[in-house]
């Protein structure tokens, strides 16, 4: 199921006429009159549910002799919603691209001629901050605690504040003075 064809589906599940009348198709094949019969409802007023709710793709039509029939689609709400959320998304390289330049930005506003400015308040832009500086850690190397504020009083003069960060972040490990980045 497509992404549009998802928000689709959902936008006529939001009705409680147009749920009604699926619950109804659950159940058996119906027409419009008895549609209507059974659901206290006009038969104009079920026939545009039912043409909002075909072009959702959730029911079908057939003719049976005078009547048009119609059925529901079970095959649509086999669907789990974790499918529908895990589908590839139009917007994905969109969304990547602006998550992109939104840490650029981050990492302009911070850091001038390779240093550190300022440790940003804010968690999000430090966590990127912290990120650009643990790049320079090898990952399979074991740093003692001497050489990691060394790499670090490189960005900014509170290396100690900087190092707790990127062990509270899960950027790097610490067992008795060892450091190690996180993959």
């Amino acid at each position: 199921m497509t992404e549009n064809e998802a928000i689709a589906l959902l936008k006529c599940l939001a009705d409680k006429s147009r749920l009604q009348i699926l619950k109804s198709l659950a159940i058996e094949d119906m027409y419009v009159e008895r549609l209507a019969e059974r659901l206290n409802l006009t038969a104009p007023t079920i026939s545009f549910h039912l043409k909002k709710l075909q072009e959702a793709g959730a029911v079908s039509s057939y003719k049976n002799q005078y009547y048009t029939m119609y059925s529901l689609k079970k095959e649509v709400f086999e669907v789990r919603l974790m499918d529908i959320l895990q589908e590839k998304s139009a917007e994905a390289e969109m969304q990547q691209e602006r998550d992109r330049q939104y840490r650029q930005k981050v990492i302009d506003t911070f850091f001038e001629y390779g240093k550190l400015k300022a440790i940003p308040a804010q968690r999000k832009k430090r966590r990127i901050v912290l990120e650009e500086i643990v790049k320079d850690f090898e990952m399979s190397r074991r740093y003692d605690e001497k050489e990691v504020n060394l790499i670090i009083a490189a960005y900014h003069d509170d290396f100690c504040t900087l190092r707790r960060e990127m062990i509270m972040e899960g950027l790097m490990q610490r067992d008795h003075q060892i450091y190690w980045r996180m993959e």
